[in-house]
């Protein structure tokens, strides 16, 4: 290892149809970003297909991780340590990037760190915003996971709110297919939103009986597709782009006050006055300007992160893993790829 000032962490992220390498310095510098994306493949099946979303990282990740480094102009000896997604996500996708790491790991005798993906999430707050300290409240969106969190620490979690059925991307992707976008359809119903009247339908909000802060979108969602299985059979199975705008618009309403209404009370719950978005979803306009807005009204400042770090990408791991490693966490080579790895306090 040539570089003592600094800690170089590489990451790698393949939970999913992102094959990303990045290298972060001291946590929060972003040297190298690299994300190789399948959308365009996928898109032909309406989804990810994980047979084949396993077999692109193969043939990527050895590009994009010696691309990686080049960008970052450091060589693997300037490298700390390797952080590397180990579930949740595609088992067939995880154990591409689990194995490279390892070889790499082996290969340059440089350590390795196992990374939850949702910690990965919590951590691109720290590359956006560099003034951003724990503790905070944590909301997580993304296409498998709704989480509202007490970050106290770098290193440790308190779970206050989780979905009980559908994550609210999960509830986006589903009511954008029915309504005919193609995939990925959420940001396509978002700005079909925009074309939205207010108030045209009424839609539930959700709640969990007995739990205030977890989550429930599948009624939602069904309650949804009845209405527009409904207006199709009126209408000789058609249905117009207004109507689409308008089911659109109050979806994403009920969705906004799910979020908005529970992360503003549980941070005046706990007397913590900054809150965080992260996920994929969290690139959803609509949704973080709502919640800014509610952060403003009471004295809460807000953070998100920049769209690129947002969906998966291997910065957010490498940050994560920064923090890991000052702690002191290193992984053995017996770490296993887990596609239901599930994120809880710590």
């Amino acid at each position: 290892m040539k570089i003592k000032d600094n800690i170089y962490i590489l990451g790698i992220e393949s939970s999913c149809d992102e094959t990303s390498v990045s290298v972060v310095k001291n946590g929060r510098d972003v040297l190298s970003n690299v994300i190789s994306s399948q959308i365009d493949i996928h898109k032909l099946y309406g989804g990810v297909v994980p047979e084949i979303a396993s077999r692109k990282h193969i043939e990527n990740i050895d590009i994009i991780y010696k691309e990686s480094l080049k960008q970052a102009k450091l060589s693997i000896e300037d490298i700390c340590a390797i952080a590397v997604t180990y579930g949740p996500g595609l088992v067939g996708s995880l154990l591409v990037g689990l194995s490279f790491a390892k070889g790499l790991s082996i290969s340059s005798k440089i350590p390795f760190i196992g990374i939850n993906h949702i910690e990965g999430h919590i951590a691109s707050n720290y590359i956006s915003n560099r003034d951003l300290e724990p503790p905070f409240i944590s909301l997580i969106v993304s296409g498998g996971h709704t989480n509202l969190v007490k970050v106290e620490s770098y290193n440790s979690f308190k779970i206050y709110g989780k979905t009980h059925d559908d994550a609210c991307g999960e509830a986006y992707d589903k009511i954008a297919r029915v309504l005919g976008f193609e995939y990925p359809g959420g940001p396509k119903l978002e700005k079909a939103a925009l074309n939205g009247t207010q108030n045209k339908f009424s839609f539930p909000r959700g709640e969990v009986r007995g739990s205030i802060y977890d989550f429930t979108y599948s009624g939602l969602k069904s309650h949804v597709i009845n209405v527009i299985h409904n207006i199709k059979q009126k209408n000789n199975e058609s249905i117009d782009n207004q109507t689409i705008s308008d089911i659109s618009l109050e979806f994403q309403n009920s969705i906004i006050d799910s979020l908005v209404n529970r992360t503003i009370s549980l941070s005046k719950e706990l007397n913590i006055n900054k809150v965080a978005i992260c996920g994929g979803v969290s690139a959803n306009t609509a949704i973080k300007t709502a919640l800014k807005n509610e952060c403003d009204k009471n004295n809460i400042k807000f953070y998100f992160p920049e769209n690129i770090y947002c969906t998966d990408n291997a910065a957010m791991i490498a940050s994560a893993g920064y923090y890991e490693f000052i702690n002191g966490k290193r992984s053995k080579l017996d770490l296993n790829a887990d596609a239901n790895l599930e994120f809880t306090d710590k």
